[in-house]
């Protein structure tokens, strides 16, 4: 079990929570949400992404002939990404899921799903020949690299519990260290459409420490090496 007090971020001010995890069971992450002039309790269970429609309800289009990303950016080589048009991608990430099970986790409100984080390991993801970001040993490591909240949802703690959730999912599956690749925005404001990295700050609250610089830059930020040892 693990426990945070007092936690502040971009995404939101949460109070406290806590995630309770068990190999048979999803991660269920309880959250005390702190909003301006009231207080309001949600829970958030994060669970590994098995259910396409779920996944496609958080990060895919509203129009199916829509070329949204679906978060194939970093997942697949870019040629093919890009020439992926419209329910082209869709039917890439099925096959993603049914090639390889969960390829990222889902946070849940009730059974709507609110929240996704992609985590997998590196060496199926475009990091592990991604030149701008290093490899800071030879560990098999696990990437998180990609959130999203569905609006409505936003700034009420669902960033941390992805967090921890991705964390999780990494760990029973044998993972020796996870690693982000967010933005060290300091104190500034990041761009909603390019804050699907994270911050640096959001990841220290997660335990996650810098473990190298970069040469990546996104939306006029300097992206840093975050590490979390298992």
């Amino acid at each position: 079990m693990k426990s945070g007090v007092g936690m502040h971020s971009p995404y939101g001010q949460v109070g406290a929570y806590r995630v309770l995890a068990r190999r048979d069971a999803p991660i269920r992450t309880v959250a005390d949400v702190g909003c301006p002039g009231h207080t309001e309790r949600m829970v958030i269970e994060v669970r590994p992404a098995t259910v396409f429609e779920d996944v496609a309800a958080v990060i895919g289009p509203k129009k199916p002939e829509s070329s949204v990303c679906f978060c194939l950016s970093y997942r697949i080589p870019a040629k093919e990404a890009t020439a992926l048009r419209g329910p082209e991608r869709a039917d890439r990430v099925r096959r993603l899921m049914d090639e390889e099970g969960p390829i990222g986790v889902l946070a849940y409100d009730g059974e709507e799903p609110v929240g996704w984080a992609a985590v997998a390991p590196r060496t199926s993801t475009h990091f592990a020949t991604f030149r701008k970001i290093p490899h800071v040993d030879d560990l098999d490591v696990w990437s998180l690299w990609c959130f999203r909240v569905r609006p409505g949802h936003r700034k009420k703690g669902v960033m941390h519990a992805l967090v921890d959730g991705a964390v999780d999912f990494a760990r029973e599956r044998g993972a020796p260290a996870v690693e982000g690749y967010p933005v060290d925005n300091g104190d500034q404001r990041v761009d909603l459409t390019m804050a699907y990295v994270g911050t640096r700050r959001l990841f220290e609250q997660a335990d996650f420490v810098k473990a190298a610089d970069t040469d990546s830059v996104l939306s006029g930020f300097p992206r840093v090496l975050m590490r979390r040892e298992l």
